[in-house]
Formats: C-alpha cells, sequence, structure tokens
C-alpha cells in the first residue's frame, strides 16, 4: 500500500485564497435589482434546480412572490428538488408547491423543444456548477442555449462562483468524444463559471444554431478566480462537501472502473476502494440510498482502499489515485470495466493509450500543455472576473 505523502508537489499554488476586503461574495441570483425589471411583464421559463437560491428562497418563490409571470420550470439531472440519483430519469410534471410545470431536461428529452419554449418570452439560467466538463449540467446549459438562439429566446444567466475555478487542467475534449458528459472542446478543470463559459459557447459558435443566442449574464459581486467559495447548497447528492467537490475532477474517471468512489456511503468522492484486500486497509460498504445511490458500485461488498478525508491537503487534479488503483490489478479488465465510458469521460483516448504505453504522470500532463495553452488564450477573451495568477 503506497502513502499518499506526495500530494504536496502536485499542488500547483495559483494564489487560491479568499478576498482580501471583507466583501462578501454576492451571486446573480441575489442581485435582484439587476434582473427584475427584465422580467416584468414577460413569460418567464426557469432552467433551475435546489442550489437556485434567493437568500433562503428558491428563485420560483422568490419570482412569483415579486410577480413575475413564472410559466414553466425546466429539471436538469437529479430534478428540479435536487432528489434524484445520478442518472436517474427525471419525469415532467407540476411543482407541488407552486403549481408550475416542470418539464424535464433529464430523460427523453435533453433540449428544450420548440413546444416548451412556445409563449415564453425569456429563460433564465441558474444553476451552481462545479466547474468540470464532466458535470452535466452545464451540458444542459449548452442545449438551452443553443434552442434559445434557435428560437430567438433571450437567456439571462445568473451567475454563480466557480468552487474549483481557480486552475484549469486534464486534456482538452476532442470532437469524436463528444457527449453529455461532456459537449464543449475544453479541458476537464474549464476555470470559468457558467456565465464566461456560456459567453464562450455563443460566441465561438459551438452550438449548432445558425445565429449567436441573445444572452445576459448578471455577475456576482466581489468573486475573482482566486477566490476560495464553499458551496452553501450541495450541487448534488454525491457531492456533499468541499472535500468532494474539490476531488471530483480527480476521481470521477473511477466511475468507469471496478473501484468505487464512495457512492452508497456517507463519504462520496472522498474514499476509494475495491474489492481486493491488498489495495488498502480502509474499509467500506455501499448500499443504496435511497435518492442519493440506488444500486452503487460494489453494494454490499466490502471494498478496501484509501480514505481522502485524512488528507492534510487537497491536491488539484491529480491521476495519482488511478495510477494506484491501475497499477494494483495484475488483469487490467478487472479494474477498467468501461473503456469508452473512461473516454467519453477524458473526452479523448490518449489517456488510457499513454497509461498502457508506460507514460508517467509528468509526461502526460506535460503532453497535455500545448492545447491548455492555446485554451488559455481563448478564455481570457471570456473572462468576467480576475483571474488566478
Amino acid at each position: 500500500m503506497i502513502k499518499f505523502v506526495g500530494l504536496v508537489f502536485l499542488t500547483i499554488i495559483f494564489g487560491f485564497c479568499t478576498i482580501a476586503q471583507n466583501d462578501k461574495i454576492v451571486t446573480g441570483a441575489d442581485q435582484p435589482d439587476n434582473y427584475l425589471s427584465l422580467l416584468k411583464n414577460k413569460n418567464v421559463g426557469l432552467v433551475v434546480n435546489h442550489t437556485s437560491m434567493v437568500g433562503n428562497s428558491h428563485l420560483v418563490d422568490f419570482l412569483l412572490n415579486e410577480n413575475i409571470n413564472v410559466k414553466k420550470i425546466f429539471a436538469p439531472e437529479h430534478g428540479f428538488r435536487g432528489d434524484a440519483s445520478a442518472g436517474a430519469k427525471i419525469e415532467d410534471g407540476v411543482d407541488k408547491k407552486t403549481q408550475v410545470p416542470v418539464f424535464s431536461l433529464y430523460g427523453k428529452t435533453r433540449k428544450p423543444t420548440p413546444e416548451h419554449l412556445n409563449n415564453l418570452d425569456l429563460i433564465i439560467f441558474d444553476i451552481q456548477d462545479v466547474g468540470c466538463r464532466f458535470y452535466t449540467y452545464i451540458s444542459t446549459m449548452h442545449l438551452v442555449l443553443e434552442a434559445c438562439a434557435e428560437n430567438n429566446i433571450p437567456l439571462i444567466i445568473l451567475d454563480r462562483p466557480n468552487p474549483n475555478g481557480d486552475y484549469v487542467a486534464g486534456p482538452i475534449l476532442k470532437p469524436e468524444f463528444k457527449s453529455f458528459v461532456g459537449m464543449d472542446p475544453i479541458p476537464i478543470v474549464h476555470g470559468l463559471t457558467v456565465g464566461e463559459l456560456a459567453k464562450m459557447i455563443n460566441g465561438e459558435n459551438w452550438h449548432k444554431a445558425n445565429q449567436s443566442c441573445d444572452l445576459k449574464v448578471i455577475t456576482v459581486k466581489n468573486y475573482t478566480h482566486s477566490t476560495k467559495y464553499e458551496l452553501p447548497v450541495n450541487p448534488s447528492p454525491n457531492l456533499p462537501n468541499y472535500l468532494s467537490v474539490r476531488l471530483y475532477p480527480s476521481l470521477c474517471f473511477f466511475e468507469a472502473t471496478s473501484v468505487s468512489v464512495g457512492r452508497g456511503t456517507d463519504s462520496p468522492f472522498q474514499i476509494l476502494g475495491g474489492l481486493n484486500p491488498e489495495l488498502g486497509d480502509f474499509k467500506f460498504t455501499p448500499k443504496s440510498i435511497p435518492g442519493v445511490a440506488i444500486n452503487p458500485s460494489n453494494k454490499g461488498k466490502e471494498c478496501f482502499g484509501i480514505d481522502l478525508r485524512e488528507l492534510k491537503e487537497i491536491p488539484e487534479f491529480t491521476l495519482e489515485y488511478f495510477f494506484y488503483f491501475y497499477s494494483q490489478y495484475k488483469n487490467k479488465k478487472e479494474f477498467l470495466t468501461r473503456e469508452n465510458w473512461l473516454n467519453k469521460l477524458a473526452g479523448t483516448d490518449d489517456l488510457i493509450k499513454q497509461i498502457r504505453e508506460g507514460k508517467s504522470e509528468k509526461e502526460i500532463l506535460e503532453s497535455w500543455q500545448p492545447e491548455l495553452n492555446k485554451y488559455m488564450i481563448l478564455r481570457e477573451k471570456y473572462l468576467l472576473y480576475p483571474d488566478f495568477e
């Protein structure tokens, strides 16, 4: 069993710190004076989930109390209330509290149809992202932006900070690996807020519409890309805290393997384990948890591995954990059980090829750098906030 004592050198310092002054971060949603006037006497559609809060009120409730005509709600993965498991189909329905119709964007339909948008004057998108290409909320945003452009409907983004927005890392998505866990040619850790990313998708014509979207971003006050931001609301059922959000970019690759990332425990994306006792001294047994993990990997089986809750420092994106578990399996097919899924998550099949060739983590990271340098130049065009250094 290796000891993960060499993580300090993996953590590249980008000036990750809190804002020097005492100014509190104010999200786009928490600045109603900047958007309510745009909504008066308009039929409004909302792309929202449980993170769409204005103070202690959900955006839907807040807008209705302000006499805004909220006509339709569009729900992403995990549902409007955020209580569906990852990958679970979301059904159309009606919000019990407000009686507003809810239309699923994570079921048979992933993109709003012309019928969905009929009689709407504008759409608001307000969902907390975690800054990773494979987090599906930004894929939903891409398709909403595309639908709005195609149907001449303005889109307003109520922006929120990116908890992984202080650096950029990972391979750039190749077109042949485009999927709902990767729709745009950006790295795994893209270093943008949803507002900045929307501007990039629109400005670079990455959507399929033959015209640009009428896009407006209500920016966050007192935020920079060096700002440490701990989410006030868990963004999805299996990212319950700051540690899981920061480890998510590095651990998501394990979803393509036989190694559990802790789904079905109280510490998802904070622990790792497989069925071989030699994988580590830490033990856990995944189980089904309604609304969080249904039939998780290795359900009901004791797993052996490592507890990342003991980390003294949280590393930025790293392949160290993946390399370790990969090295422990003599039969690699017992470890990598869904190679196509790994390639979609990585956005390329180069990663697994490089690992099989015996390339080191350093060599692999260096191979991504030329494209990352080009991306950083492109990214500068769309930044709305001071950048990390």
